[in-house]
């Protein structure tokens, strides 16, 4: 290791000062985004939200929603361990950890329902049974042939308690125009504005919920 050593006094020290920053970089670059599974605590029936990683799909939601978020999903236990029920690729349940990583940043907001809500949480849970193994649903329609993130959070509560967690709106509603290229691709063919949905923002935006939890938000 001598070899690499400047010779002078002043050149070891500010060596060793170059070497101790980036071993502190590496550790907040490697620990940093894990933060959020220590200081979050979580409870059944959370709903958790996060920033998936860029693309068209992604750059869309959060555009005509001027919201960061993108993905949503319900926490639940399995096995007695903690899962995020969501609809991504199928209706599935994917480990917290995993689930946080997974995004950008591992950035997480939490919801929870409010205290006189929360009777309702086991006929919530249980309702997402329905659901589960459906496939992920691109057009972001309402039928339950297909399911999107925060239409499974939307419908589960809805069905087991007849609440509805946050404020339909139409695609048109929405700042859809820069992203209209990219909407008909995946519609091949027009823009549907009438078409009603539930958008991860405006279901964060339910009355029933609060802000339990938030890392990069």
């Amino acid at each position: 290791m001598n070899f690499f050593l400047p010779k002078s006094k002043t050149g070891k020290i500010r060596f060793f000062i170059i070497i101790g920053i980036a071993v502190i970089l590496d550790l907040y670059v490697l620990f940093f985004p894990l933060y959020p599974l220590w200081s979050y605590k979580p409870q059944i029936g959370d709903i958790v939200f996060q920033s998936l990683p860029k693309g068209d799909l992604v750059n869309i939601i959060e555009g005509t929603t001027h919201s960061p978020f993108s993905h949503c999903g319900i926490v639940i236990k399995k096995n007695n361990k903690w899962v995020v029920n969501e609809a991504i690729g199928i209706v599935h349940s994917t480990p917290l950890y995993l689930w946080i990583i997974r995004g950008r940043g591992s950035k997480l907001a939490v919801f929870r329902v409010k205290k006189q809500y929360s009777k309702f949480i086991p006929g919530f849970i249980k309702a997402l049974d329905k659901y589960q193994g459906k496939p992920y649903d691109i057009n972001y329609d309402m039928d339950d042939k297909y399911i999107y993130c925060s239409e499974l959070v939307y419908k589960a509560f809805k069905d087991a308690n007849q609440i509805k967690l946050g404020e339909i709106h139409t695609l048109g509603e929405l700042d859809w125009k820069p992203y209209k290229e990219k909407i008909e691709f995946i519609e091949g063919g027009t823009v549907p504005t009438n078409r009603i949905m539930i958008t991860p923002k405006h279901l964060s935006e339910a009355k029933e919920l609060e802000k339990v939890y938030s890392f990069g938000y």
